[in-house]
Formats: structure tokens, C-alpha cells, sequence
């Protein structure tokens, strides 16, 4: 990875990602996580402090190598055990129906294989549990789906891989048969980067 990537990216993600509104959704996508539970694109770490007792173990990924030190300072201080990895989301290593719950936050905009990413995480899911998602992605506005497309190949180069311009639902319901999800615009954002996919899916028995 370049220096901008590794150093200068990292920096701004902490800076950008750690305040409201984002503090606020992530303490209520995460509230009802419990079990063994791997989180895709952990970045740095921001994610930590709002999973509840009911996590026995937390195993976390992230290609990003720049992101881990951050997120060092935030797992050495933690009373949950957590396994990090620098990996990237579309080839897991993992055993099948490894996982209580798999936890995605702000990551599958960046990942260059989605769909892949999306099976992986339905195969190590346990049967019957749950993938905890929030993204932003494609609007249901027509005018600012055109700005998303015209800004996605900037915004690819300025934010590390980050499309503006995925239909998340879309996507997700192509690997899971049983989606609960929300859109909505985030509070405080341009419409082109903060409408939002927040939700649940489950690996169907």
C-alpha cells in the first residue's frame, strides 16, 4: 500500500467515523450481537466499544494494514478477546457455520468483489443467524443517482475503493433470502454519500 493509503487514509477514517451520527448507529446496530462473531473491515476499531457483554469472542479483518494502529490501541484494551487479522473480506479462511453473527459497518462500498465478499459471509454464518449491516450506497432519488455515478470513480481514488453508487439492498438480498433493512439519509451529510442501508439478514435454515 501507498503512503496515502496506509497513513493519510487511516487518519482521516478516525477523524471522520468516530463522531455522531455514526456513534449512534452503530450502539443500535450492535446492541442485540452476541456469540463468536467476525466483523468485516474492522478498520480502527471504532466498532469496539459498542458490542455488548454477550460477545464471547470477537475475530476482526481488514486489509488495510495502516488501520491496525488504531485499532491495536483499541483491542489491547479490551475486555472482549479479539483475533485480528489483515484480510481481506472476499476469500475467508474460515470453516463453514463458524460464526454467532458477522458484522459489516461502512465496508462493502470498498470491497472490489462484493458479491464474493456477500457469499463468504452467508458460508461461515451459522445456519439460522444473523449478518448486522449498515452502508451507504445508491439513493432512491433519481437526481442524486446521477452525482453518485458521476462522483464514484473520484471518490474511488480519494476514499480507497469507496463506491457511492451500490444498490446495498439489492445486493444483499442476491445472497440472503431473508433481509430486514432501513434506508434513510444520515443526519448531517451531503445526500450523495449518506443515504444509508441499515439492517439484518439472516442465513436461513
Amino acid at each position: 500500500m501507498g503512503f496515502y493509503s496506509d497513513v493519510i487514509f487511516p487518519y482521516g477514517i478516525e477523524m471522520m467515523m468516530s463522531g455522531s451520527p455514526f456513534s449512534e448507529y452503530r450502539k443500535e446496530l450492535l446492541k442485540d450481537v452476541s456469540g463468536e462473531v467476525l466483523e468485516i473491515g474492522f478498520g480502527t476499531g471504532l466498532n469496539l466499544a459498542y458490542y455488548p457483554e454477550s460477545v464471547t469472542k470477537l475475530t476482526v479483518i481488514d486489509p488495510n494494514q495502516g488501520m491496525n494502529r488504531y485499532a491495536k490501541k483499541r483491542i489491547e484494551s479490551s475486555v472482549i478477546p479479539v483475533e485480528n487479522k489483515v484480510l481481506g473480506g472476499e476469500n475467508l479462511p474460515m470453516d463453514d457455520n463458524s460464526f454467532d453473527a458477522v458484522v459489516s459497518t461502512w465496508t462493502l462500498c470498498s470491497i472490489p468483489n462484493i458479491e464474493k465478499a456477500l457469499s463468504e459471509i452467508y458460508r461461515v454464518l451459522k445456519p439460522g443467524q444473523k449478518f448486522y449491516f449498515i452502508e451507504h450506497g445508491l439513493s432512491d432519488e433519481a437526481t442524486i443517482q446521477v452525482w453518485q455515478n458521476r462522483l464514484t470513480p473520484l471518490q474511488k481514488i480519494i476514499a480507497d475503493g469507496c463506491h457511492l453508487n451500490r444498490n446495498m439492498k439489492q445486493l444483499i438480498e442476491t445472497q440472503f433470502n431473508q433481509v430486514e433493512i432501513q434506508e434513510f439519509y444520515a443526519e448531517d451529510m451531503p445526500k450523495v454519500s449518506g443515504y444509508m442501508y441499515q439492517g439484518v439478514a439472516t442465513k436461513t435454515i
